[in-house]
C-alpha cells in the first residue's frame, strides 16, 4: 500500500480502513490536473531557489514522462495507491531518485488537491458551456424556421393564446442563455488558486502564490489558506447551476414528451433518438427525452449530497471533504451526455406544422382577440370578457369555433361585430399584432433572432480557453 505518510504510525493500516479511506478509484479522473498543478509548483520553487535548476529540469522530465506513459497505456493507475497524489509521487521517485522526494517541498494533499479539484471543475464548466452554446445554436435555426409557425400556447395545460414555435423555442433560448451565464458568473468567481496555502497555515517557505497562480492561469491566489483548503462552495455553485440546466431540459423533454403523444402528434422524433417496445410493434417511444428527465433527479442528489456534506464541517480540512468528488464527477458526465443527446434529438426531429396549426384553431386561443376586437369598438373590457364567455359557450354548444360562426350569429351575442371581425381572430392577425418586444409577432421576432445571433457571435470572457485550460506540458515539450 503506497502512502505518503507513516512516520507516526507504528503498524499497517487495516486493509478495509485503507480501501474505505483510499479515493484513487476516482481522483484519477484528474491525473493531469495534478501533474498540471506538480509543474507549475515546482517552476515556481525554482525560480525562488528553493529547487536548483537541475533538480527542477529532472523533476518536469519525470513529471511529462509520467503523463505520457499513462496516456498512452504503458503506466496503469492501479489502487494499490491511496490517490492519485502517491501515484504520481511514487513513480516519480522510482524514475528519478532522490530529487523526486522534493516535489511536495512547501505544500500539502490539502492545498493540492484543492488546486486539482478547481482545474477540473474549470475545465468542465467550459466543456458545459461549449454544449449550451451548440444547443442554442440549434435551438436558434429552429427559431428561424419557424417564424410563422402557429401553434397553441398554454397555461395550466390549457389552450390559451395562439403563438409561434418560433416563440415558445425562444423561451428555451432564454433559459440556457441564463444558464450559460451562471456558468461565466462561477467560472470568475472560483478561478483563484488555492496552491500554496499548505495544511490549512501556508508554509515556511518562500512560496511566491501570485506566480504560481499566472502559470495556471487563475485570476491570482486565494487569501485565507483556511478556507482554500476547505472551501467547496464553487462544486457547490457548480452542481447548482447543472441542477438547473438538468431542470431546463427535463422542462423541454415533458413538452417532447407530450408533442410526441398520438393525442398531439407536433413532432416526430428520429428513429435514432427513439426505441421500441418488445411487445407492441406500433410503439416509438420517446426514451432519450424520458431518460433525461429521470436523471435530472440524479444531478439533484448529487447537489443535495455536497451540501449535507459541508454544512456541519468545522475549518479547515475534514476527511468528509473528498466525498466531494464521486457524485460530482457523475453529475457532470450526466449533464454533458444529456446536453449531447438533447442536441441531436432536437436538431433531427420533425416538426408537424399542419398539426399545430390545426391545434391553435381549436380551443379558443383566439377568445381574447375577440374581446379585444369589441374593446377597440368602444366596449369596456368587463362587458367585453362576460360576451366573449357567452359566445364561446355557444360555440361550444354547437361544437365550433368562433371563427366558424355566421355575422348573424355574432349580431345576436352582439350588434358591435362586424364583417371584419374574421380578420381581427383569424391565427395571422392574433400573432402578427402582438409587436411588443418578447411577443410572437413576426417583426418582433425577427429583431430578437437578430440579438440572440449578436449574442452567440461574442460568447463571453474565458469560452476560448476551453482548450487552452491545460498547457504547462505542451508548454515543456515545445
Amino acid at each position: 500500500m503506497a502512502q505518503l505518510w507513516g512516520g507516526r504510525f507504528t503498524k499497517e493500516t487495516d486493509k478495509l480502513v485503507y480501501r474505505f479511506n483510499a479515493s484513487i478509484s476516482f481522483d484519477q479522473k484528474f491525473f493531469s490536473q495534478d501533474i498540471e498543478g506538480s509543474i507549475a509548483h515546482v517552476i515556481m520553487l525554482a525560480k525562488q531557489g528553493i529547487l536548483t535548476n537541475q533538480e527542477k529540469d529532472a523533476i518536469l522530465k519525470g513529471l511529462v514522462e509520467i503523463r505520457k506513459d499513462v496516456e498512452e497505456g504503458r503506466l496503469a493507475i492501479t489502487e494499490e495507491y491511496e490517490d492519485i497524489h502517491s501515484f504520481v509521487e511514487a513513480n516519480l521517485i522510482e524514475r528519478i531518485g532522490d530529487a523526486g522526494k522534493k516535489l511536495h517541498t512547501g505544500r500539502s494533499r490539502n492545498d493540492q488537491v484543492a488546486v486539482d479539484m478547481r482545474l477540473h471543475t474549470r475545465l468542465e464548466v467550459l466543456y458545459v458551456n461549449e454544449l449550451l452554446k451548440e444547443l442554442l445554436c440549434t435551438l436558434l435555426h429552429i427559431m428561424e424556421e419557424n417564424i410563422d409557425t402557429y401553434m397553441p400556447g398554454f397555461t395550466h395545460l390549457q389552450k390559451a393564446q395562439p403563438v409561434t414555435l418560433a416563440h415558445h423555442v425562444g423561451a428555451y433560448f432564454e433559459m440556457f442563455k441564463r444558464d450559460r451565464s451562471r456558468l461565466e458568473d462561477i467560472y470568475r468567481r472560483m478561478n483563484y488558486c488555492p496552491l500554496g496555502a499548505g495544511a490549512l497555515a501556508g508554509t515556511t517557505y518562500p512560496l511566491d502564490r501570485n506566480y504560481t497562480a499566472s502559470i495556471l492561469g487563475f485570476e491570482g491566489p486565494t487569501l485565507n489558506s483556511m478556507d482554500s483548503v476547505s472551501d467547496r462552495d464553487y462544486v457547490i455553485e457548480f452542481l447548482s447551476a447543472l441542477s438547473t440546466i438538468m431542470m431546463h431540459l427535463s422542462r423541454f423533454c415533458e413538452e417532447i414528451i407530450i408533442w410526441n403523444s398520438d393525442e398531439y402528434r407536433f413532432v416526430e422524433i428520429d428513429d435514432a433518438y427513439s426505441t421500441g417496445s418488445s411487445i407492441m410493434p406500433q410503439k416509438k417511444n420517446p426514451d432519450i427525452a424520458e431518460l433525461v428527465r429521470g436523471k435530472t433527479g440524479r444531478v439533484y442528489g448529487a447537489l443535495m449530497s455536497i451540501l449535507t456534506t459541508m454544512k456541519g464541517i468545522p475549518l479547515a480540512y475534514n476527511k468528509d471533504m473528498q466525498e466531494d468528488k464521486e457524485l460530482t464527477f457523475d453529475a457532470i458526465d450526466t449533464v454533458k451526455g444529456c446536453l449531447a443527446l438533447f442536441e441531436g434529438m432536437v436538431r433531427t426531429m420533425k416538426f408537424r406544422k399542419d398539426r399545430m396549426e390545426k391545434s391553435a384553431m381549436k380551443g379558443f386561443t383566439n377568445a381574447t382577440d375577440a374581446a379585444d376586437y369589441l374593446v377597440g369598438r368602444g366596449v369596456p373590457f368587463r362587458d367585453a370578457h362576460g360576451i366573449i364567455g357567452r359566445l364561446v359557450l355557444y360555440c361550444i354548444d354547437k361544437q365550433c369555433g368562433i371563427e366558424d360562426l355566421s355575422i348573424e350569429e355574432l349580431k345576436k351575442i352582439s350588434p358591435v361585430f362586424e364583417a371584419d371581425v374574421y380578420e381581427a381572430v383569424s391565427l395571422k392577425t392574433c400573432v402578427e399584432k402582438r409587436l411588443t418586444l418578447g411577443a410572437p409577432g413576426f417583426n418582433v421576432m425577427r429583431e430578437v433572432i437578430g440579438m440572440h445571433k449578436e449574442y452567440l457571435s461574442k460568447g463571453w470572457k474565458h469560452e476560448n480557453e476551453m482548450f487552452k485550460d491545460v498547457t504547462l506540458i505542451d508548454d515543456i515539450n515545445g
